[in-house]
């Protein structure tokens, strides 16, 4: 009975029925670890057979996916190898032209029946190697945001009020997280669970942002504090002489 119940539940983590695993591993187990352009476009055309996805997404080799009929992928979606994505059961939506990289985990996995779980990521965003978002309390983000390496965004909390008993016991928080358009995260950079970031504002490497950050704002620190508005001429005067460089990817995304 006891093993019963635990198959139950990994299949449950795992994905929406069985017949639906036993499809999904199928197709995972004899595409997921081709390398190269050939194994880009097998993946780009038979994943289409287990998430939804807008055109072709190009996905790298060993790209793991869990309960992906909830990922829904925009055109032009990049998923770098080794990315990881938990979609149960809130589901993960990724917008068009964004593109995750090396390492990125998103993970969605709500076996408390949080009400607003999930992960929604909008258009020409891009996350920095080892990027980590946990989306029990949902997670909202716009568009063409942008991450350095090992952001951590964490829309979940432990309660610890009793110190009599093990944290592990007393449940959890999950008010959910909100990052608008045109932000920057620099790397290492942690978002704690409740925080809303304004449009246009930068959040310096290393800063642990635990409150609400207004739009357009500079913040830094331990914890985060606004320390200039990108509006102020003189808060990004040491741009105005400096030599600024532009890529083809610029040039696809407009």
């Amino acid at each position: 009975m006891g093993l019963t119940r635990e198959l139950r539940y990994y299949l449950k983590s795992q994905s929406s029925s069985l017949p639906r695993y036993i499809l999904e591993q199928a197709i995972m187990t004899l595409l997921g670890g081709l390398p190269s352009l050939v194994g880009i476009g097998l993946r780009g055309i038979a994943y289409k057979a287990i998430l939804r996805a807008e055109g072709v997404p190009l996905i790298e080799h060993n790209v793991r996916l869990l309960s992906p009929g909830n990922i829904r992928l925009g055109k032009n979606v990049y998923l770098d190898s080794q990315v990881y994505l938990n979609a149960l059961p809130g589901g993960i939506t990724i917008g068009t032209g964004t593109s995750l990289m090396h390492g990125t985990v998103f993970h969605v996995f709500n076996y408390r029946d949080l009400p607003h779980a999930g992960i929604t990521v909008g258009q020409n965003c891009f996350f920095g190697e080892y990027t980590c978002i946990r989306g029990q309390g949902g997670v909202k983000i716009g568009d063409g945001v942008y991450t350095g390496t090992q952001v951590n965004i964490a829309a979940v909390n432990h309660v610890f009020a009793d110190p009599n008993r093990f944290i592990r016991e007393q449940g959890i928080t999950a008010d959910g997280i909100t990052i608008e358009d045109d932000v920057w995260l620099g790397s290492n950079a942690t978002v704690v669970d409740g925080v809303t970031i304004g449009r246009g504002s930068i959040i310096g490497a290393g800063a642990v942002v635990t409150k609400d950050i207004p739009p357009y704002s500079i913040a830094v620190g331990v914890p985060a504090k606004v320390v200039g508005d990108r509006r102020d001429p003189e808060a990004v005067k040491r741009f105005s002489g400096a030599l600024v460089f532009y890529g083809e990817l610029e040039e696809l995304r407009k």
